[in-house]
């Protein structure tokens, strides 16, 4: 049984969870211009975006805020993402996260 945790109105429990395999497949929909993969890919990456907002929540903004913020930066770095490269997506997210998360934190 799955505990179920909601986070700025996500419902943990239900995400998805997508094997390397089928993120690799995804990714090459991707891009090849499959939006209903695209789609699948999102969801099945929000716990990333989750973990990553934890690391600033607490520090005056809303979760609401950095969910969002959260999700832009996850499809931007789907959208940036070279799949010919040997490196998994979720490595490339995180260290993507880190700097755009730095940017966007210093401006305030």
């Amino acid at each position: 049984m799955f505990n179920k945790v909601e986070i700025c109105g996500v419902n943990t429990s239900k995400l998805p969870l997508l094997s390397n395999e089928e993120k690799k497949e995804l990714l090459v929909k991707i891009k090849n211009g499959d939006e209903e993969a695209r789609t699948k890919f999102i969801q099945g990456n929000l716990r990333l975006v989750l973990s990553v907002i934890q690391r600033f929540y607490g520090r005056g903004e809303k979760a609401d805020d950095l969910f969002q913020v959260g999700c832009i930066g996850l499809i931007k770095a789907i959208d940036n993402f070279d799949i010919n490269q040997d490196v998994q997506f979720s490595t490339y997210r995180s260290t993507y996260d880190n700097r755009r998360s730095k940017k966007i934190f210093e401006r305030q």
